[in-house]
C-alpha cells in the first residue's frame, strides 16, 4: 500500500483557501455596545400599567396559578378539561377573576389531572 502525502495543516495566520490572514475586528468596550434601552434604532415601548390584581377583570394564566395557588401548567390542564373557562383576545388566553372565584369556591377532591 502506497502512503498518502499527509496535507500540512495552516497556521492561525493563514486561511484554507487563500493564506490571507484572518480578519481583526476593532476591539469594543462594553460601555459601547448599545443595549435594549440605549439603542437609538429602536423604538421606545410604552410605559405599561400596573393594575391591582382585585380591579382586573381578566388575568392571564399565570396570574390565575397564581390566585389559585396551584401551577400554571394546572391551570393549563383545568382548561383544557373545560373546568375553568377563558377569554381569547389576540392570542392571548384570559381567564376571568369571576370564574376564578367560583372555582375557589368549591371543593375540588378529584385530580387536576385526568
Amino acid at each position: 500500500m502506497i502512503p498518502l502525502p499527509r496535507s500540512r495543516k495552516p497556521t492561525r495566520s493563514q486561511d484554507w483557501d487563500s493564506g490571507h490572514p484572518p480578519l481583526q475586528f476593532p476591539s469594543t468596550s462594553p460601555e459601547q455596545i448599545p443595549t435594549r434601552d440605549t439603542d437609538p434604532r429602536r423604538p421606545k415601548q410604552p410605559e405599561s400599567v400596573k393594575v391591582a390584581l382585585d380591579s382586573k377583570l381578566l388575568v392571564s394564566r399565570g396570574e390565575a396559578a397564581q390566585l389559585l395557588s396551584i401551577s400554571e401548567r394546572g391551570v393549563d390542564y383545568l382548561i383544557s378539561a373545560g373546568r375553568l373557562p377563558t377569554k381569547r383576545i389576540g392570542g392571548r388566553v384570559l381567564i376571568p377573576v369571576a370564574e376564578l372565584r367560583n372555582y375557589a369556591r368549591n371543593d375540588h377532591p378529584e385530580p387536576i389531572v385526568s
